[in-house]
Order: structure tokens, then sequence, then C-alpha cells
């Protein structure tokens, strides 16, 4: 076995892992639209995947749990089957996956995250659930590690969902999520949203067609 997966294991194997196991990594997703060329579960496959590869290099010494397929995503309602959890949601069912593996033995936690709507709900969850249950909680952003890539291969100055980078990295690891024979370039409208970008002196709330009537930024093509 290249990766401990729960989802794939029996009790048995689960119990036979715990004896090298430390560290359990929760991938974190969404449900909601990538615009026309990208299915809506994209996060959630690339969460998985990411953990998946994670724990191939750091086997024997990390299992992956079962993946949280939606996130905070109220900001793409509007778009049709988008499906939203409340942040108090995603912190409850991250406290009871926790509370449940410390009963194994577990003390150890990494949420790795693929959708940049739960960042600061993780913030908050890892605070209060590490003084709370008294274990190590980590989180990160899949691609938190890879800004010098993203500087020398992007050329937009907007990307973040459904763009060069985040297709390509659905290409790379799960290319039957990928409609690609309907890439778009994001189809941007000017308003007050860019007041409330990351970088900006007051951050704030925006509906995401205020900002993309196609559902996606970046240049997909």
């Amino acid at each position: 076995m290249k990766a401990y997966q729960l989802t794939k294991m029996t009790w048995l194997e689960v119990k036979e892992a715990l004896a090298t196991a430390e560290l359990a990594i929760i991938p974190v997703g969404a449900h909601e639209q990538h615009g026309p060329h990208v299915v809506e579960s994209c996060d959630a496959v690339l969460a998985e995947e990411m953990s998946v590869r994670l724990a191939e290099r750091l086997h024997p010494h990390a299992l992956v749990t079962p993946t949280v397929n939606m996130g905070v995503s109220i900001h793409h309602i509007n778009f049709p089957g988008t499906i939203t959890l409340k942040p108090s949601t995603l912190i409850s069912i991250l406290r009871d996956m926790v509370w449940s593996l410390k009963q194994h033995g577990i003390k150890k936690f990494l949420f790795l995250n693929s959708h940049g709507g739960n960042q600061s709900t993780l913030s908050v969850a890892c605070t209060e659930l590490t003084h709370e249950l008294g274990v190590e909680i980590y989180y990160a952003k899949t691609t938190a590690s890879a800004k010098t890539a993203m500087k020398q291969h992007i050329q937009s100055t907007l990307f973040g969902h459904s763009c060069e980078r985040e297709v390509s990295e659905a290409l790379y690891i799960a290319p039957d999520i990928v409609r690609q024979d309907k890439l778009e370039r994001g189809q941007i409208q000017e308003g007050n949203w860019r007041l409330l970008r990351p970088g900006q002196a007051i951050q704030g709330t925006y509906q995401y067609e205020e900002m993309t009537s196609n559902g996606c930024i970046g240049d997909a093509t």
C-alpha cells in the first residue's frame, strides 16, 4: 500500500497502520461552480488527490481520512449546483473527525485545503480545536508552496479559480473532471469587489457573479 487511506482499509488494517501512523491528513474541499469547463466537485477531488500524494511521501507515518467534500462557498451560491456549509458546520464536522481519530491514538492533524473560501474558517478551527481537544492541528492550502512556479508560468494578474493554475492541477492529477472542449477565459466585470480583494486595506464579502459572469477568472485556455 503506497498510502494509508481509511476509505480503502479494514479496521484490522487500520489497527496495523496505527503502529507507525502519527499524522492524519484531512482533505478539505468544496462543491461549487468552476465555470463552464470544470466539474463542481473539483476542490474535493484535488484535495483528496493531493492528500494521497502527500501520504505516499510520508508513508508509513501518515494516513488520509475521508474527504470533507463541501466547504464555505456562499460566494458561489447563485450559480446552480453549488452547495455551501456554514463556517460553524465545517468546524463541527472537523471537530467530530479529530475527536474520533484521537480515540485511536492520533494526536497530529493536517487540514489540507484546496478551496480558498475555507481558509479563514480553518484558521479558527485550528485555534479552537487545538486547545479544546489537546492535539496538534495545522492547516495548509494545496498550492501554498507553488508560488515560484505560479510566478513563472501564470500571466494573468487575476487568477485562482478555474484558471490556468487550477485547470493545470486538474489536468495533471484528475483530467476527467475537465471539459477540455469548453475552456474559457474569465469574463471579468468591473465593480466594488476589487476594493475587497486580498491585499486591500479593507476586507469583505462579495458574490462571485459580481466579478465574473461565467464563474471563472484567469485564462484556462
